[in-house]
Order: C-alpha cells, then sequence, then structure tokens
C-alpha cells in the first residue's frame, strides 16, 4: 500500500489556507493535521514554502482520440494535463466517430482505462438525429450532455428547434453547450470575405466570429432552460454582456451555471498582432474590456467554473493562412500556472481560484469524493512552488501538437509534483511511473 506523508505545507482548500500536514494511504487521505508523526515506511516529503491543493479538474477538453490522433490521444494530452496539476478531466464528444450513443461512450472509456495519467469522464454528444440516445442516458455514466448550439464539426450541431427543445426537456443529465448563432457568423464572415477575399486578417476572428453570435445563442440556451427547468452550464464565455445573463453567488443549488476558460482571462485583441493562429480559437477572443469583465465575473461568482477547452492542433495546422486554420489552443500544461498568475496580480484569492478549478467542477458535475482535500476522500494533489518561476519553452510542452500560446511568457510558480491517487505523476521535472488515471464516478 501506497504510504506518503506531506509534511509543512500550506494547504489551499474550502475557502481556507492553513499550515499542517497530510497522511495518504493507498488511494485516499487518511489524515490531516499539524506535526503528524512519520511513521515507519512512509515515503515524507517536506513541503515547506509550498501550497499543497487538490488536484484541478479540468472541466473542458478535446483529446482527440478517437480519430484525431495526429493532435493527441488518452496518453499524449493526460500527461500534459498531469505536469500541469490537473489530475481529472471531463472530455468532449467532437472525435471521430463522434459520441453519439452508448457503445461510443464506453469506448473512450475503454481506450483511456491503464493509458491516461488523469482521471477521467467523457460528455454524451447530441445531435439532430440522436434524440432517443439522449433520453436514455444513463446518467451515472457521464457528467453531461454536450451540445453545440453554433458551428462545429461534423454530425454535432443542434439547428432543429424541434429537436433542441426536446433535448432540454428530456436530457436525464445537465446539458453544456457551446452557444454561437451560425447564420450570424456566416454573414460576418461572408462580409469580410467580400473585402478581404481569401486574405482575412486574423484579428478580425473576433468581429467573424462576433458577440452578437454569443449573445443570440446564450439567450436562447437560458431561454430553454428555464421553460423546461434543464440543469444547464454554459460553457467559455468571452463576452461582457453574456456575464448579465448569469446570477453571481456560489455554485450550490445553481440549475444555470456559467464556465470561462483561461485564454479569455489572459488574452485580448491585440495579441493576434504577436500570436496570430495561435490564438484562434471559438468562440474568439476578444476585446480588453471583455478581459476585464470577465475577471470580475470569476471574482463575484458570476462565472462558477474555470476551465480550458484545451484543443490541440498541430504547427502545420496553425501555420496555414487564417481561413484553413483551425481553432483551438493548447493549454492544461499551463492551466494552473497562468491561472495563479490572476492572483498574483490581485484579481481574486487563492482559496477563491482553488474553488473555480476544483471545488466547483466537482459540485457542479457531482464528481464523487474529488475536488478537495478532505480525509477518506481520493488523494488528488498538486504542490505548487511559489518561489520557483517556470518560462513557457516549446521543447518542454508534453502535448502531442508540440506548441503553446504562451511560448515566450513565463510564470511566477511552477508545479513541483502532482498525486493521482494517491501515486506521484510528475515530479516537477518529468512524469513518473504508470498511468494511474481511473474512471470518474458521478453522484446521480
Amino acid at each position: 500500500m501506497n504510504r506518503l506523508l506531506i509534511r509543512n505545507a500550506r494547504l489551499v482548500d474550502d475557502g481556507r489556507e492553513f499550515e499542517a500536514d497530510l497522511r495518504v494511504r493507498g488511494d485516499r487521505i487518511e489524515r490531516i493535521g499539524p506535526e503528524l508523526a512519520a511513521e515507519p515506511g512512509e515515503d515524507v516529503r517536506d513541503a515547506s514554502g509550498m501550497w499543497l491543493l487538490p488536484g484541478v479538474i479540468d472541466a473542458q477538453v478535446h483529446f482527440r482520440e478517437p480519430g484525431l490522433e495526429h493532435k493527441g490521444d488518452l496518453e499524449s494530452e493526460p500527461a500534459a494535463a498531469v505536469a500541469g496539476g490537473v489530475t481529472s478531466f471531463l472530455e468532449m464528444p467532437n472525435t471521430k466517430p463522434p459520441t453519439l450513443d452508448d457503445a461510443a461512450l464506453e469506448d473512450k472509456y475503454r481506450r483511456a482505462a491503464g493509458r491516461s495519467r488523469a482521471n477521467f469522464g467523457f460528455y454524451f454528444g447530441a445531435s439532430n438525429d440522436n434524440l432517443e440516445a439522449v433520453k436514455r442516458i444513463d446518467p451515472a455514466t457521464t457528467p453531461g450532455l454536450k451540445i453545440f448550439m453554433g458551428a462545429s464539426t461534423g454530425n454535432m450541431l443542434v439547428d432543429d428547434p424541434a429537436i433542441l427543445d426536446a433535448m432540454f426537456a428530456h436530457s436525464p443529465v445537465p446539458i453544456i453547450t457551446h452557444c454561437e448563432d451560425t447564420p450570424i457568423i456566416d454573414a460576418n464572415l461572408a462580409a469580410v470575405r467580400a473585402k478581404y477575399g481569401d486574405d482575412v486578417p486574423v484579428d478580425l476572428h473576433g468581429e467573424i466570429r462576433s458577440r452578437e453570435a454569443c449573445i443570440k445563442s446564450t439567450k436562447l440556451a437560458l431561454e430553454l432552460a428555464r421553460r423546461h427547468g434543464t440543469r444547464l452550464h454554459v460553457l467559455h464565455i468571452s463576452t461582457a454582456e453574456e456575464l448579465e445573463l448569469f446570477e453571481p453567488g456560489p455554485v450550490e443549488g445553481k440549475r444555470i451555471t456559467a464556465e470561462t476558460c483561461v485564454h479569455f482571462l489572459h488574452f485580448a485583441r491585440a495579441d493576434y498582432a504577436t500570436r496570430g493562429n495561435f490564438i484562434k480559437c471559438n468562440p474568439a477572443i476578444k476585446e480588453a474590456s471583455d478581459r476585464a469583465a470577465i475577471l470580475r465575473a470569476v471574482a463575484d461568482d458570476r462565472i462558477d467554473v474555470l476551465a480550458t477547452d484545451h484543443a490541440p492542433h498541430t504547427l502545420a495546422e496553425k501555420q496555414q493562412p487564417y481561413l484553413q486554420a483551425p481553432s483551438g489552443l493548447p493549454l492544461v500544461q499551463d492551466f494552473l500556472g497562468c491561472a495563479i498568475d490572476k492572483v498574483r496580480d490581485g484579481h481574486f484569492s487563492l482559496p477563491h481560484l482553488v474553488r473555480k478549478l476544483c471545488h466547483a467542477p466537482a459540485i457542479r458535475f457531482g464528481i464523487r469524493e474529488r475536488g478537495f482535500l478532505r480525509e477518506g476522500w481520493y488523494a488528488d494533489l498538486v504542490l505548487v512552488d511559489p518561489r520557483r518561476p517556470r518560462a513557457v519553452r516549446r521543447e518542454d510542452v508534453l502535448s502531442r501538437c508540440g506548441w503553446s500560446p504562451f511560448e515566450g511568457e513565463s510564470f511566477s510558480t511552477s508545479v513541483a509534483a502532482t498525486f493521482v491517487n494517491g501515486q506521484l505523476a510528475w515530479d516537477g521535472e518529468r512524469l513518473v511511473g504508470a498511468a494511474n488515471g481511473r474512471r470518474l464516478a458521478f453522484a446521480r
């Protein structure tokens, strides 16, 4: 049995920061308290000067398997995740084939077992053609139903109003939405192409995938959810106007919740000049004023969950002209470092950030016994060293795509160790041991 004692750490959990030791037995936290005495055979780690957090739960990732493994898979992307302190992830259904039935869902769980270094859950997908499969979802098998209410790839755009209404009426699990209005985007793109032809500047991405497209679609999702009493989680909020549609306050008890992504806290339109397609994503990064409003919304609890929307593409794909370059950024390895720097900059406290990264995803999606530092719960842990900055370098990227939108920047902290189910997965320099991730259990 694994026997570990972490001593002299500063624990950050459930709204508090406090000095304590933490003991792990097997895959569980056995004891939290001051000055715990080491026991025979115990691996004792001195964490003086470090923060000990619950493992981060990234509730929105695209890890590309099956069908797109040249970009990433269920080995490469979880490896990048644990290097960044992410111990659990919820993965999206727009793979090839898409996750539109029970067989495809269980295939993903089989693929991840024994290969993923982080714990895993997979969303069920919606299309215009799978309403009956949606009605039959077993709530214990998935964190939720992902609906693309905007442009998407393949057979995953739900644009039939009757089907969309029925999904909101009958889904047995929370609905998770990507909200952008396709007709608005198509009209904007046509107007831009009439002016620029095929040579569209990348800094117009936020005008093509405009705030109006986001606002209209988000309003529709909220209207449907309120009409049917649906549990709704709106993904990657990118505009100040959308934030006003959500209520501030703790995630507990909310039926409608909102999420944003770490890149919306960091980048703004001016960054297209230097980052180009490397920050092209959907929905688009918009103005500095939107970034400021989103940071305030994280602080006042209009935003309930912070995630990545990790979506790797190869360098060759991203280096194509704007119209051909795919949207999406690889972010899991840099997620925690970037987010903690928003604490350093005074936008919110470290316990508040831990709530958005760890506690709220566990609460919102009913993830059993994870997301907190609690005796008897799974020992998913991350040690952060605030004295050791980390430069983002291409050669250190573990995602298969091999690049990061943060290259050339430095974060003020680094991940000193990541533990998944009590086992060391990252030692601050390299991956350690075999894949130890497990299927997440959902309390439904």
